[in-house]
């Protein structure tokens, strides 16, 4: 469906032409902004193409007629013809190309197979699972006695009331004694159909192309390997269809399709994954052979692995005179990626994006690797995918870019797309060719969305509209009640609950002041061995807290551990709107001591930081009666006497003590406020330096 302006626009007719067709077919539209049914739009092209038909032939005879009562000489005859033939070549490729498709769109809405609905049938031997199910909800769903239930219980050396609630694991293990299989509620609910459990039959899977992502340091060569796998795969009659036109692009290798997900940095890619969406099945990390492993190189492997996707390592510019190929290798290998000429598992493939030499060799290897996984969708299902990015366009209104990641999207379909929803009015390609239906891993634009969904909003088609209106209203409202709510993110308090309810592994982003420090505390975490648990440091390193490990952090549920460090007070605002614990330790065994008593749920009552404010060094001022004086401005909150204080220099905690004293114009004060000028003096502290940030802060118990 689409209304009378979009339709106008798509054949190339004026909206006074459309409505004196649908007048003379007797079609019930009286404006551009009422909607054509699949039907209307089948007879308005058929009216249309039978129309340009009786054209062109009555000017064919035209034509004909007219070359019989004119007099020509051969030699003008044949350069008129070619003459002729030359300026129809191109409006004559064009006009076969819009009659194409209208052709493949008439055949879509008169073949229009019902395609499968997402919504999981309900089955027998399947007991959904809510949350703080009793015993008697239990009872209740297997269709039996609750004492029954409540025996098994005890026998598990448990005890519990009928209206007692139970966790996820006592209650699956109560339903695998009747034989049937305990599912989590979310799983078959179509409002958040970003947990919805889809199973689809093997015979109705079927294979669909890889999804691939570039990453690495700036300059190293991800744009020009990106235009050159473009150019080199894209046939030369379609030459004007290279242009990238919505972040992401399909090519044709060996007779299989390859998609590549042109991400804007390694941030968007994790911004991506925080919102959960995971829709790249391999990452290639691209190395500069003659400069090496650098940071934003050390982020993509944290980000790689952290997604838990198969890499590949493209060793990029091997021809210039200067690349060194083995020093790659080490360094790779130095931050835990293992080549495969070393006995390792990770791909490496020499390359020059900018000669063309190995991309052939690397294009072999990832369907090598995509074979491995054996990637496969179910086309015969209504279209569920993720939001690659969008805008809003004057004349077109809101175009998102979408990735199919299961079913097929068809022109027309019902659509949710994050909390809107909408028609699929146009579907368009990375070529900008119109289509009539997209499948499994293919990227395509479309429109008919009311408002413009955030990149990594995931989306999913639905039988009619009505139900896809009900849908977004629904996730509208839950998104609304969700902003009301501080985010709950994973910390230290609450990882016994994470371990009860199945929890496996317990993700740690770790900073420290020095390399030492660093490998140190990594060491004794990765040491601990609470009930099998496993502990994974997704990311070490040396240096402040960033906003990088913030993202990293949220993508990946991850707890932030500072040892002798602090994060800045820009940071330290992100991570709490965010609910990022961050721990902040001086000491290697109180970490050690603090993780395995969380993993226990024998945490301590804890005590929490609250920055009071922080005020800058600006100049020194030394007595020997009073020690140093540190001349300060107050740059946030309030500097208060007698509060504890540490002392940081480039982001490295030097000292932590109490604030001694306090003077404003040569009197004792209690407090300074922002944007004052103030002189600090430090308990037992005199080697302060121009430029420290003295940040006073106290300690507030946490009530639980």
């Amino acid at each position: 469906m689409m209304n009378v302006s979009e339709y106008a626009s798509d054949v190339g007719l004026s909206v006074k032409e459309i409505l004196d067709l649908c007048q003379k077919l007797e079609i019930n539209i009286t404006s551009e902004e009422d909607m054509l049914s699949d039907d209307d739009i089948i007879m308005l092209d058929n009216e249309i193409a039978s129309f340009e038909e009786n054209t062109e032939e009555s000017e064919n005879t035209k034509e004909i007629e007219s070359s019989e009562d004119e007099e020509y000489s051969y030699d003008e005859e044949i350069e008129e013809v070619e003459e002729k033939t030359i300026k129809k070549r191109k409006p004559t490729k064009n006009i076969e190309s819009k009659n194409d498709f209208k052709v493949k769109r008439k055949e879509m809405y008169k073949h229009k197979e019902k395609l499968k609905s997402n919504l999981a049938s309900e089955e027998e031997d399947i007991i959904l699972y809510k949350d703080n199910m009793t015993v008697a909800d239990l009872a209740s769903s297997l269709n039996v006695n609750p004492t029954q239930i409540i025996k098994k219980i005890m026998s598990l050396g448990m005890m519990v009331t009928i209206n007692g609630s139970l966790d996820f694991d006592t209650a699956e293990l109560i339903v695998s004694d009747y034989n049937k299989t305990l599912k989590k509620e979310s799983t078959r609910d179509e409002v958040n159909f970003e947990g919805l459990e889809i199973v689809d039959r093997e015979e109705d899977l079927q294979e669909r192309p890889p999804v691939v992502t570039i990453m690495g340091h700036v300059d190293h060569g991800k744009t020009t390997l990106l235009d050159t796998i473009r150019k080199t795969n894209v046939a030369s009659g379609e030459a004007g269809g290279i242009t990238q036109a919505i972040g992401a692009y399909q090519i044709e290798y060996k007779n299989k399709k390859i998609t590549f997900i042109d991400t804007p940095g390694h941030a968007a890619f994790t911004e991506m994954r925080a919102r959960g969406a995971s829709i790249t099945d391999v990452v290639i990390i691209i190395v500069a052979a003659d400069d090496g492993v650098m940071p934003q190189t050390k982020e993509a492997i944290d980000h790689a692995k952290a997604a838990g996707v198969p890499i590949i390592v493209a060793v990029n510019k091997i021809d210039k005179p200067t690349a060194n190929v083995e020093k790659v290798l080490t360094e790779m290998s130095q931050n835990g990626i293992q080549p495969e000429a070393w006995g390792g598992d990770v791909m490496f493939v020499n390359i020059s994006a900018a000669t063309g030499e190995g991309i052939d060799d690397l294009l072999e290897r990832i369907l090598l690797l995509s074979e491995m996984a054996e990637l496969k969708a179910n086309p015969n299902r209504y279209a569920s995918g993720t939001v690659i990015e969008s805008k809003i366009d004057k004349n077109s209104g809101v175009i998102t870019n979408i990735l199919i990641q299961n079913g097929t999207l068809r022109l027309g379909d019902p659509i949710v797309v994050g909390t809107t929803s909408g028609k699929v009015r146009t579907l368009k390609n990375d070529k900008g060719e119109n289509l009539v239906e997209a499948l499994p891993s293919m990227p395509v634009s479309i429109t008919g969305l009311s408002e413009s969904p955030s990149a990594g909003d995931k989306f999913m088609a639905f039988e009619s509209e009505k139900k896809a209106k009900a849908i977004a209203e629904e996730r509208k409202a839950i998104a609304n009640e969700k902003k009301n709510k501080p985010k709950i993110a994973v910390s230290l308090d609450d990882l016994f609950n994470r371990v009860k309810d199945g929890e496996k592994e317990i993700n740690i982003i770790l900073k420290a002041d020095v390399k030492g420090s660093e490998e140190a505390v990594k060491n004794s975490l990765l040491k601990l061995d609470v009930e099998g648990i496993k502990i994974n440091v997704i990311r070490s390193g040396i240096g402040n807290i960033s906003e990088s490990d913030i993202s990293l952090a949220e993508a990946s549920d991850a707890i932030i551990i500072g040892f002798n460090i602090r994060p800045d007070h820009k940071t330290s605002e992100i991570a709490k709107d965010k609910g990022i614990d961050i721990r902040l330790y001086d000491i290697i065994y109180k970490v050690v001591e603090e993780m395995e008593a969380a993993l226990k749920g024998k945490l301590e009552p804890v005590y929490e930081e609250q920055v009071l404010g922080t005020a800058e060094v600006r100049k020194i001022f030394k007595f020997s009666k009073v020690g140093t004086i540190a001349g300060s401005y107050v740059t946030s909150g309030t500097i208060k006497r007698s509060a504890k204080a540490r002392i940081i220099r480039d982001g490295v905690v030097v000292n932590d003590s109490t604030i001694a004293s306090l003077a404003r114009e040569k009197d004792q004060v209690k407090e300074v406020k922002q944007g004052l000028e103030c002189g600090i003096t430090i308990e037992n502290f005199n080697d302060i330096k121009e430029k420290d940030v003295i940040e006073a802060y106290e300690l507030v118990e946490i009530r639980k």
